[in-house]
């Protein structure tokens, strides 16, 4: 048996405990990234972490498959604080508007709607989007795919120039010594 690697691994749902025994999206995120085998990379940005792991396990084989590229994309993605949760917001007002286009939604128990007005923690938030889905098809996973590419498009500029202004501020100040 020849050794797995990201370029033979098959993407498959749930956790595992090493890539002979398959990956999820964001277990072959962390071989991409060269981080220790887990579904939790450092790397990877929480929100957009926890949304792919939960998509990954609610959809079936053969869109799971198209999810090698985000593994790729979503290495580095994580940022500073506000940019996840602007991510966050998004991805709660993208659950939201996925909750109220499903048919007959204002027939729910009151209860289950007062439960979805509390937003899960940042790291929870792909859960709660992902459960918003009411049924997998072509047309959801091509929503799903461009919302991933938004969320890790959120922030990209703000933390790019954050970054040259704290690189100029420091240059500044050390000229100034």
């Amino acid at each position: 048996m020849s050794p797995v690697s990201y370029q033979t691994i098959k993407l498959s749902k749930g956790k595992h405990s090493s890539p002979a025994d398959g990956a999820c999206v964001m277990e072959l995120a962390s071989m991409l990234a060269g981080e220790a085998f887990t579904d939790h990379p450092v790397s990877v940005c929480p929100v957009v972490g926890s949304f792919l792991r939960a998509y990954n396990d609610s959809i079936d084989d053969k869109r799971r498959q198209s999810l090698y590229e985000y593994a790729s994309k979503v290495v580095g993605s994580r940022g500073p604080q506000r940019t996840q949760q602007a991510r966050a917001e998004r991805l709660a007002r993208w659950a939201d508007e996925m909750y109220r286009s499903r048919r007959r939604w204002f027939l729910r128990s009151p209860i289950r709607a007062i439960e979805r007005l509390r937003k899960p923690p940042v790291d929870a938030i792909g859960t709660y989007a992902v459960h918003a889905i009411r049924k997998h098809t072509d047309e959801t996973h091509v929503a799903v795919l461009g919302l991933i590419d938004e969320l890790l498009a959120t922030g990209v500029y703000a933390d790019r120039g954050s970054a040259r202004v704290t690189t100029a501020r420091a240059r500044a100040l050390d000229g100034a010594t």
